[in-house]
């Protein structure tokens, strides 16, 4: 059976003024159903250019990103969108929640995206939100919710269309340290039981410490951390 996601030899560079930057080079990586791994590395060594390119939201200029088995390289923007919208959850750093809908609207709109009808989107995003102790919460706008509360949001959003692949981006930095804790139990238990492939990027060593396995980037490839 194929990995959720790999990643063979990924290449990704970018012209600047003072020439190219090469930021990744042959970076392979293998998510497994279940494994929850850490990403781990200074700024500016191209952690979130590889969660990107891993996410389907760039593409890579030379390797290949197999999702399911499925080489997704030379695909189309639209099987692209497909894949990222069904197959793969993203949390960033900043929940980038849409302010103007609520927050059972936010969970429902990547599965009305995906052709689910209004009906079953809404009673999934109660679900869901109820999950995450935000039953009370459900007609409430961002700007009416906490930070901790934003990015338990944002968490339902992410797992709304029953993702194989969870890709987190710093998803506690903007927190204080109470609530990232919190938050990010949450987030485990719910990658766990849901067998998820998972990559989460982080600064805080205490966290990576309950993931799986721990990576960084060094020259430009995944290495063990």
């Amino acid at each position: 059976m194929s990995s959720p996601l790999e990643l063979r030899g990924v290449e990704r560079r970018y012209k600047t003024e003072a020439g190219t930057l090469d930021v990744l080079r042959g970076a392979d990586l293998e998510l497994r159903a279940g494994e929850i791994v850490a990403l781990v590395a200074p700024s500016g060594t191209g952690k979130s250019t590889l969660l990107h390119v891993t996410g389907l939201l760039e593409r890579p200029d030379g390797g290949e990103v197999f999702v399911e088995g499925r080489a997704a390289g030379t695909l189309s923007d639209d099987a692209r969108t497909a894949i990222r919208r069904n197959t793969i959850g993203f949390v960033y750093q900043f929940h980038h929640l849409l302010p103007e809908f609520s927050a059972e609207e936010n969970v429902m709109l990547p599965q009305l995206a995906a052709g689910v009808s209004r009906a079953v989107a809404r009673e999934r995003a109660a679900q869901l939100l109820g999950t995450f102790g935000l039953s009370d919460r459900l007609q409430h706008r961002p700007g009416k919710l906490s930070g901790g509360e934003q990015q338990r949001v944002a968490i339902a959003r992410a797992l709304a269309n029953g993702p194989k692949v969870l890709l987190a981006d710093e998803p506690t930095g903007n927190l204080d340290t109470v609530t990232a804790n919190l938050v990010f139990d949450e987030l485990l238990r719910e990658a766990r039981g849901r067998g998820l492939a998972a990559l989460i990027a982080t600064h805080n060593p205490a966290l990576a410490a309950r993931m799986d396995r721990v990576v960084t980037l060094r020259d430009g490839k995944v290495v063990p951390g």
